[in-house]
Parts: structure tokens; C-alpha cells; sequence
């Protein structure tokens, strides 16, 4: 799934300049736990303002919120998510990042996501990531291996489609944090060491 298939499309935003008191109305009015602050001019960047940001640069020294503006608490620039972005990268994202939220962008704003979006509205639970990888791994393999047999070891299109096995395969090893023993092109010229001096395995995701 994508970051556009589960975002929230409808995203409230504040100015830098608005106090932290209307901006925790806001928050109270439309059970929010993150705002996106607005952009200045089409150049500029935009910035979040979270629940936490409130409690920890707020409240918790009991400054006055209406006298404290948006951008004393605000993080600017925040961290965005392009629309295409895969699900499972978004979540990686936000783990890396320590953040809950973050606004998607192409060109403009178009929505939000937070970790409860991931969470809830993503398939992750009924279908991994790593379950469907494999059966593209699989498919990809037996793709290569017909094109290759019906074109020569040295065509173009057998390592085209090579070349698409090994980025799923260096895919998975990445989401897994493992290196891979033996990849399927080199248990593929195990079975026919004809075709190595096709392929240059120093390039190739175990080499």
C-alpha cells in the first residue's frame, strides 16, 4: 500500500504566528494531536506542531500559551512524505525519525499521516511486506529464467531481467537487515557456468 491510500486528507492547519492557546483549541476542537503549520510563501517550508511540542515546551514550565506563538514551539522544516511512498517505508521512516505524524507532500499539501494510519488502516497485518516481496522474488525468477532460456544467456533482456531479480532480492536482504549467502543469479550460473562471463557478479547484491 501507499502513504495516499491511508492518509487523512483533510488536515488542519495554523499559522506560525497564532498563539499556542488557539492552536491547542484547534487541537481540542477537532481531536487532533498534530497540526501542520502553514508555509509563509511557496518557498518556504513547511513546519508541525505535535501534542508533545505543547506538554514539553509549554506546559511543562508553565509558560503562558497566550503569549508563546506556534513558531517557539513548532519543528520547521518537518519531515514529509511523498504519496507514492511504499507503507512499510513510511513506518521505517518514523521509527528512524522518533516522530508520529508527518505531512505529505507533492508540490502541495495533501494530507497527513500519522503511526495510528499505519497501524490501522494499512494491510501490514493481512499481508507483509516480506510475503509479497517473496512472491515477486519468485515470479521474477522464474521470468528471468525463461527469457534466458529462450534468448541466450547474452541478451540484453535475460540481464534486464536479472537485474530485476537481484533489486527485489537486495530489497528483502535490506528489510531483513541480512546479507544474502547466495543470490538466485549465482545459483543460476551454478547450474549453468556457460552463461558467467555474461554477467558481472562484482555488481551483484552478495558480491
Amino acid at each position: 500500500m501507499k502513504v495516499s491510500e491511508i492518509m487523512t486528507q483533510t488536515v488542519i492547519t495554523v499559522r506560525g504566528s497564532q498563539t499556542i492557546a488557539e492552536a491547542a483549541r484547534l487541537m481540542k476542537e477537532y481531536d487532533l494531536y498534530t497540526l501542520i503549520v502553514e508555509r509563509r510563501h511557496a518557498e518556504d517550508a513547511y513546519g508541525i506542531l505535535t501534542e508533545s511540542d505543547i506538554i514539553k515546551k509549554v506546559a511543562a514550565y508553565g509558560r503562558d500559551p497566550r503569549r508563546i506563538r506556534v513558531y517557539e514551539a513548532m519543528t520547521k522544516p518537518c519531515i514529509v512524505l511523498n504519496p507514492d511512498l511504499s507503507v512499510e517505508y513510511a513506518a521505517r521512516l518514523f521509527a528512524n525519525a522518533d516522530i508520529r505524524s508527518a505531512p505529505v507532500i507533492r508540490d502541495e499539501l495533501l494530507g497527513i499521516i500519522s503511526a495510528t494510519d499505519i497501524l490501522v488502516k494499512s494491510n501490514f497485518l493481512e499481508e507483509p511486506r516480506e510475503h509479497s516481496l517473496a512472491r515477486e522474488i519468485e515470479q521474477a525468477v522464474r521470468e528471468a529464467r525463461r527469457i534466458c532460456a529462450e534468448k541466450g544467456h547474452n541478451a540484453p533482456e535475460c540481464k534486464v531481467a536479472w537485474d530485476i531479480v537481484e533489486e527485489l532480492q537486495a530489497e528483502a536482504a535490506h528489510q531483513r537487515a541480512e546479507r544474502l549467502e547466495k543470490t538466485a543469479l549465482e545459483q543460476y550460473l551454478e547450474e549453468f557456468p556457460e552463461a558467467s562471463s555474461s554477467f558481472d557478479l562484482d555488481n551483484w547484491c552478495s558480491g
